[in-house]
């Protein structure tokens, strides 16, 4: 690539000069900031360039939380500062491309950025040296790569720093370790946001004049929209069809009434030797009624010892899913927190200290000193059985995976939640234990587990001593013999998931042993349809479609929610009216762009980008020709698509009219159908049955944040101020008389002024 900044200023455009790169891997850094880093490269057996002594160092950092920690590490001689995340893009209010001139972006510093940069220059000017120590990923790289032109500061002495975790000891090694900027990352990076921004101004505003203002179109957010557009269509055409099972209660004959340890359940599983399908109540009923006084015996029992390994630690798109899972929690407030975490948490004594290594990655490797600190701390914790004879690897699943991180893992696995407890807040706690639970196990010996299958004979008394029983009932049980890796952490399930260790264990029986019937019961069942997408489950197809990187799954899911395109009900990812019809359009008029297998063919190339095995500028071009066909093609075939609006009961208070429900740029809402001439308007309350608990007036509704998050509020708001996260019961607090809310996934009632748990006086008077 040869991309050069020159110098910008607040309301002044920034024009990169591009060189033309050949097809094969582009030559390094050809711009005016990258031949100056090229410039600086060492040749091949140089030592790498290290941190002098002294005063006079500028450190880089995009966070202001990242910048105290950091700056309380490195001491005197240094001056950290944050650039609050990009310092630079491409204007909002144009393509900012040059699609004539190779791609040549157009970059600007953005209004609310200019007291920044400002500052940052002038701390520039007055550096001897400069440490760019922006996140460790290609948007990292590009932005490290952005404020050396923004700052101008090409002349100065700088140097690549990254800190994969926030630790003393990491942060020293890595500015003892610095290193040029990888043009390869920031290249790839460039390419994804001139291909983005391409495709969604190329797009958009096609949506707006066909469909209506305030739309959007992405290369990967409507690939993800499709998926969850397709599933629910999968449910829609979904016909059930009837099937029978058969069980029976079993139990051995002691002589005495049968005990639970005593019985189990079978489930029908070979009729004459033939698998048992039960497709009507009559032919159940037939079986049932062929097994009245039927004999029982077991003709078969199995045992199996097997081992059970323990999952990879954390990758981005794992972390997300688990902590949705198991803790309820959104993918971006997963994000949130983790970065809260990574960043550093003031822990007393100790100072402030990053508690988790970077959490946007898809690695899932792990270094030898932290395997080594784990398997120390599981020797003493559990013993040394639980530690394996070598330490476990674990191979990436994704082409591809960033850079050869870590994976997901507390910077210290001598750290205990419990010991840090007090100094988080509840939600960091909890998605810390997570992740040192994960890793922990990780590192663990298998689990073992004993399994047993008993089969079990039913017929005449003839058919069983002869073993020719006709109806075949099988039974199946596990228990953990050495819990291993299971002793410190459970798998999460998604929604229709089943464990064996469900079943819990079997009688001991032997073959030849003969059984009481306690009872049969036939139940009838209907196949169910795929389940919808929940946000956990969309990061999984996306990753395992190969749509997006770890960066791009939470706004891709948060923009979906911010457009109306999908709903969030009972968390599942419900597709709205105007994201069907969003998606049939793009879908049906630009059927490769908008392909899942074509997004992810992208997403690889970019990869081959940011290893330097191809070029960014004729990748573009290769995208652009038959993109910009297809675009003029739908300009002139696409016809407009009129939303319809909503009917409703309710009558305009102005006017008379009938009141519908139109859709918005924030979601749904109430406005008069004699609009233009009558413009009222007011919010769709959703009401929760609810008597408001602050003004005892009006009722609780649900509401809706720009950013899409369901939240509670007093219908007579702004006159009633009354607002909460949690969903109100209507039911006081028997301790101080305060308002209830559910909270948790399984609804759990509690207090939202004093935290009393329903059932905590019940259990204290226990």
């Amino acid at each position: 690539m040869a991309t050069a900044a020159s110098t910008t200023t607040e309301g002044r455009d920034e024009t990169t000069a591009i060189t033309k790169a050949k097809a094969t891997k582009p030559r390094k850094a050809t711009t005016a900031t990258g031949k100056k880093l090229a410039a600086r490269k060492k040749p091949a057996g140089a030592a790498k360039p290290r941190a002098s002594a002294g005063r006079g160092k500028l450190v880089i950092v995009e966070s202001p939380a990242k910048a105290r920690t950091i700056g309380r590490y490195l001491g005197a001689g240094f001056t950290v500062k944050a650039s609050m995340g990009h310092i630079r893009d491409l204007p909002k209010s144009t393509l900012g491309v040059d699609v004539d001139g190779d791609f040549t972006p157009k970059y600007l510093i953005p209004r609310d950025k200019s007291k920044v940069v400002k500052d940052l220059k002038a701390s520039v000017q007055g550096a001897r040296e400069i440490f760019l120590a922006t996140d460790p990923d290609r948007e990292g790289e590009a932005i490290a790569w952005h404020l050396i032109a923004a700052t101008e500061a090409e002349e100065k002495p700088l140097r690549r720093v990254v800190f994969h975790e926030i630790t003393p000891e990491a942060v020293t090694a890595a500015m003892e370790n610095p290193r040029d900027i990888d043009m390869d990352l920031v290249e790839a990076q460039q390419a994804r946001r001139v291909l983005d921004r391409l495709v969604g101004y190329g797009v958009s505003p096609l949506l707006w004049k066909k469909v209506k203002r305030g739309l959007s179109a992405g290369r990967v957010q409507t690939a993800a929209l499709r998926i969850v557009v397709e599933r629910e269509r999968e449910i829609d055409q979904f016909v059930a069809v009837e099937y029978w099972s058969l069980d029976a209660d079993l139990a051995k004959i002691t002589g005495a009434e049968p005990t639970a340890r005593d019985t189990f359940r079978a489930s029908l599983h070979q009729i004459d030797g033939k698998k048992a399908e039960l497709v009507t109540e009559e032919q159940t009923q037939a079986v049932v009624t062929a097994l009245d006084g039927a004999s029982w015996k077991i003709v078969d029992v199995v045992r199996r010892e097997t081992k059970r390994r323990p999952q990879a630690p954390f990758t981005t798109s794992t972390l997300q899913q688990e902590a949705s899972r198991k803790l309820g929690f959104s993918v971006r407030r997963t994000m949130q927190i983790a970065q809260e975490l990574y960043e550093g948490i003031d822990l007393g004594p100790e100072g402030t200290q990053g508690l988790i290594t970077y959490m946007r990655k898809d690695s899932t490797s792990i270094s030898g000193s932290a395997q080594q600190a784990a398997r120390a701390v599981i020797s003493t914790r559990f013993g040394v059985e639980y530690v394996p004879e070598r330490p476990p690897m674990y191979t990436k699943k994704s082409k591809g995976a960033q850079e050869a991180h870590e994976a997901v893992r507390p910077t210290s696995p001598q750290r205990d939640p419990l010991a840090v407890k007090k100094q988080l807040s509840a939600p960091q706690f909890r998605l810390y234990q997570l992740i040192w639970q994960r890793f922990m196990a990780s590192q663990m010996a298998p689990a073992t587990l004993d399994n047993t299958r008993v089969d079990v004979g039913a017929g005449t008394d003839q058919q069983v001593e002869a073993n020719r029983a006709p109806y075949v009932f099988r039974a199946t049980g596990s228990i953990v013999k050495f819990p291993g890796w299971m002793a410190v952490y459970q798998r999460g399930r998604d929604e229709g998931e089943t464990d064996e260790l469900d079943r819990g264990a079997l009688p001991d029986v032997a073959a030849g042993e003969a059984l009481d019937l306690l009872k049969l019961m036939p139940e009838q069942h209907f196949t169910q349809p795929p389940p919808r997408f929940t946000e956990a489950t969309l990061v999984k197809a996306l990753e395992e479609a190969g749509i997006g990187r770890p960066s791009t799954y939470a706004p891709t899911i948060a923009t979906l929610q911010a457009r109306n395109y999908v709903t969030v009900e009972e968390r599942k990812l419900v597709p709205t009216e105007i994201g069907f019809v969003v998606s049939d359009l793009l879908v049906e008029h630009f059927p490769a762009i908008f392909n899942v297998g074509f997004t992810s063919q992208l997403e690889a190339e970019l990869d081959d980008i940011a290893s330097g095995e191809r070029a960014w500028i004729p990748t573009l071009h290769e995208f652009y020709g038959p993109f910009t066909t297809t675009l003029k093609n739908a300009e002139q075939t696409m016809e407009r698509v009129q939303i319809r609006d909503e009917p409703t009961d309710e009558v305009c208070d102005l006017c008379g009219r009938p009141m519908v429900i139109k859709l918005g740029r924030f979601g749904k809402f109430l406005a008069c159908s004699g609009f233009p001439e009558c413009r009222n308007a007011r919010p769709l309350l959703t009401r929760i049955g609810v008597e408001c608990p602050t003004c005892h007036e009006g009722e609780v509704v649900e509401r809706r944040s720009k950013k899409g998050r369901t939240f509670y509020g007093c219908e007579r708001y702004p006159g009633c101020d009354f607002v909460s996260w949690n969903k109100p019961t209507g039911e006081s607090c028997p301790r101080c008389g305060s308002y209830m809310v559910q909270v948790g996934r399984g609804n759990q009632t509690k207090c939202a002024t004093c935290n009393f748990v329903e059932g905590q006086l019940a259990k204290a008077g226990d």
